[in-house]
Order: C-alpha cells, then structure tokens, then sequence
C-alpha cells in the first residue's frame, strides 16, 4: 500500500489546509535519503523544494488561489533542465552543468503548484535500457537489487515503486519509460509524439523522443499529463491538446476492439510474459472487448530500423557537446583538435561513443542511401501498416519487453542483446502512436507489464483503456 495518497486528493487537501506542502516535501526528501541504496536519485533539490513547499503554505493560509497540483512532490529525470541542482543527463561531460532556465513541462507543473524534490537516475543521454550506463552508477530493482531496474528512465521508475514522489517524469525515445514501467511494475506513459513539449529536455533523438510520465496508477498520469500536454512556442514539433483534456476518462472495455500483434508472441518471448498478455487479454475479452490477432509483417525490421535512425540523430544531437561550449572541456589540450578528441574520449561513456560512431557513418557519403534513406522508407512502411491496423482495432495490445528483469551484468559485454531488449517499445515511437505500460501480472516473481498503443492523438482515449485494464487485475 503506497503512503501517497491520489494526486487529485493530495493537492485538494493541501488546497483546502488539511496536509501541508512543507510535510509533503519532508516525506519525499526522507523516502529517498532512506532507500538511497537503490540509487535510483542522483541529486535532490532539497532546498528549493523546501522554499517553494513554504511560499505554497503562506498562500493557502492567506486564502490565496494555489494550482492543481499544490503541494504534490515530483522527481524530474536528470535530462530535464530545472533548477535547484545540476542538470548531467547521467554523463561525466555534463557534470557541473546548471541549467540557465527551466524545461517547460517543469514551469508548468511549478505554475500549478508541484514540487520538484530530485533528479533522477538515468543511462548516459538516455542511451540504454538498465541505467547500467549512468556515469553514476546503475539503478537496483526495487525486489532483486541483483538485477536492473530497466532504462533508461530506471531512477524514475524506482522512485514510484520506493514511494520517493507520486509521479516522476522521464522521457521516452523508444521505450524508456514503458520498459523500466514494465521491469518494476508501475505506469509508464508515452504521449503521441509532439504532445509535450520537449524544450529544456536533453536531446536523445529529436524523431522520436517524448516526454514520459511514471506513476502508480493511470488516474494519477492522466492528471498529470493534463496539465503539460499542449502547445509551446519553444517546440515547433508540438501538437494541440484534446479539446476534452486528459482526465475523468471513462473505464469501460464493452465493445472495444483490441489486436493482439502476431509478431511479439512468438519464439523469444518468455513463456511467463507471454501468459501475463494471455491472460489479459482473455479478462479483456470476458469484460466485453472483441480481441483478434493482428499481424504487422513489417515488425521485425524495427528494431533495425530504430538503430539506424536514432544513432543518425543522437550523432549530431551529440554535436554541441565538444569542450568548448559545455561543462567538461580537457585542460592540457595544445590545439583546438586535441581538445575536441580528447574533450569527447574522455566525458563520453563508450555506449554514447558507440552510437556517434554508427549514426555516423550512417549518415556519411556512400552509406547514406544504403542506410539511413532504407530505414526511413521502412519506417513510412511501419505507419502505414499501423494505419491499417488502426481501421481493424482501437487498440493494439502486446508485451512490453521480452523477458522480466534481467541481472546486472547479464548483458554488459553483449550490446546487441542488450539492443534486442527494445525489440518491442521501439516501433511505437518510431510511428509517433501513444503506448502505455500497465502492471499485468509477473513472471519468475518479477513485474510484467502490458503495452497498450492507441491511433496519433487518441491519448485520451488510451488513458481510459490503461485505467480499465487496471480494473481487471484488482
């Protein structure tokens, strides 16, 4: 039983005087000082929080109007730009870095009255799926601190199941919130593309990448989505909001059309995960859905897709970071070259480094129309075959990743199959759909959860579909 109430309820009892901002806050900070052997936090912003928390106090005793989400602590992933600590992105060339303004999604949940107490834990520039590729260090699983906690929003993950926040923020390129979601058993939330805003946000992949929402229930991430979906001026590639907003969603299944993907329940997948998503669908099905299986031939090519497009993108993203103009710069360099090569072989971690050198070459003379221009006509193929799948089903339901936790280490020296652990959150992003990760059952006594995606901008609509689906296991 989690000691956070509801996020609706909490910031209407601080709205209202009877919990204060401050004690919120003070939980937060002492849940993390004392699950810090998790390692799923690597800087608080103890004392910022602890102002704001007062100012929030002050207002609601004066009869001032405080917002939405008074008083309710949040963990932000240390790539969102915000104050009160530094900004890494979980890299040794960013230490230091303090972040000159504020990523928009944290002004708007602060222009609501949230409370942002820490930062968390992540693989370097998100590049992973286990934080075993954080220059801090990796995150444990909150059972099994033998084995991972997911990536690479595995410290926001945690930070819900530990009880640290109600909601945390991470950011979802191609499953970096559903898969630690799944790994550890809460919600993990990846919007249509472009309906939060990602300025102030590190940049991974700027195609893909999405701000992801971690929370323990869908009520708590639909409220929370609530508030930052929306244009922004800063971030051309924003969308509209749903004009009906994100919150009160129906929970109903009757009548739903749901597609089972061929494709991600065959050999590979364990046995556990693959009766979890049996057994949800069969509960989908008695609670009044049609459930059918439907096949998107195209799948397999995913995930070669994804690891042609993204490290493409993340090599030039990468760019900026070159010891001139950001934090770490190397102090004996004799000439301008030296201290780009060693300013980079240095603050770089070799998973960012591998990826700068396959995005790369696959954009350089001779490989571009081999590479990079095939993924692409692929990727417009993937759409396509969603579209399709679309007009057949309102939704489409599979696992979220092929196995269950895997241990540290397991996977260290073999980055191939450690890319093959996004086998299946990888085509959502790459059509831009909304996908959710809801708990659905365990397998070798270990969180599994189920991935539901929805058509572009039918977020609303996937929210009430997760919130069902959260019924069915009670």
């Amino acid at each position: 039983m989690s000691q956070w109430l509801p996020i609706a309820e909490l910031a209407a009892k601080v709205q209202a005087g009877e919990l204060k901002a401050t004690d919120l806050v003070e939980q937060a900070l002492r849940t993390i000082d004392e699950k810090k052997e998790y390692n799923a936090i690597i800087a608080t912003t103890a004392e910022r929080a602890r102002e704001r928390a007062g100012s929030i106090d002050a207002a609601v005793k004066n009869g001032t109007k405080v917002g939405r989400l008074a008083g309710v602590p949040f963990i932000a992933k240390d790539n969102f730009l915000v104050f009160g600590a530094e900004t890494t992105a979980g890299s040794n060339i960013l230490k230091g870095f303090e972040a000159p303004y504020q990523a928009t999604v944290i002004e708007r949940l602060e222009n609501e009255g949230a409370i942002c107490v820490a930062k968390a834990n992540l693989d370097a520039f998100g590049h992973g799926g286990s934080t075993e590729n954080s220059d801090f260090g990796v995150t444990k699983h909150p059972r099994d601190t033998n084995r991972v906690s997911g990536g690479s929003s595995g410290g926001s993950a945690v930070s819900i199941v530990l009880d640290m926040a109600p909601f945390a923020l991470g950011t979802d390129t191609g499953g970096s919130t559903r898969q630690p979601a799944s790994f550890v058993g809460c919600i993990g939330y990846k919007p249509t593309y472009g309906l939060i805003s990602r300025h102030g946000v590190v940049a991974m992949a700027s195609s893909t990448d999405t701000v992801g929402t971690l929370a323990r229930s869908a009520d708590d991430a639909a409220y929370v989505i609530d508030i930052m979906a929306g244009r922004d001026q800063f971030d051309g590639t924003t969308i509209e909001r749903d004009t009906a907003g994100y919150t009160g969603v129906g929970a109903d299944m009757q009548g739903k059309k749901v597609g089972i993907i061929k494709e991600w329940m065959t050999t590979g997948v364990h046995d556990g995960v693959k009766a979890c998503i049996d057994t949800i669908a069969e509960k989908m099905k008695a609670a009044g859905a049609e459930v059918i299986e439907i096949s998107l031939p195209s799948l397999p090519l995913a995930l070669a897709v994804y690891y042609i497009v993204v490290p493409a993108e993340i090599s030039s993203n990468l760019s900026r970071y070159d010891g001139q103009r950001y934090q770490y710069s190397y102090p004996d360099a004799k000439n301008l070259d030296e201290s780009y090569m060693k300013s980079r072989g240095i603050g770089f971690g070799a998973e960012a480094k591998r990826r700068i050198m396959i995005g790369t070459y696959v954009l350089s003379s001779g490989y571009y129309d081999a590479y990079y221009n095939r993924a692409q006509t692929v990727r417009t193929k993937l759409i396509n075959e969603f579209n399709d799948a679309f007009k057949q089903v309102d939704f489409l339901i599979g696992p979220v990743a092929p196995t269950p936790a895997f241990k540290i280490g397991e996977h260290a020296s073999d980055p191939l199959q450690m890319y093959l652990a996004d086998m299946m959150t990888v085509a959502p992003s790459l059509v831009g759909i909304p996908s959710v990760s809801v708990p659905s059952g365990e397998a070798d006594g270990l969180p599994v959860g189920v991935q539901i995606m929805a058509p572009q901008r039918a977020d609303r609509a996937l929210l009430g579909i997760a919130k069902a689906v959260e019924g069915l296991r009670a």
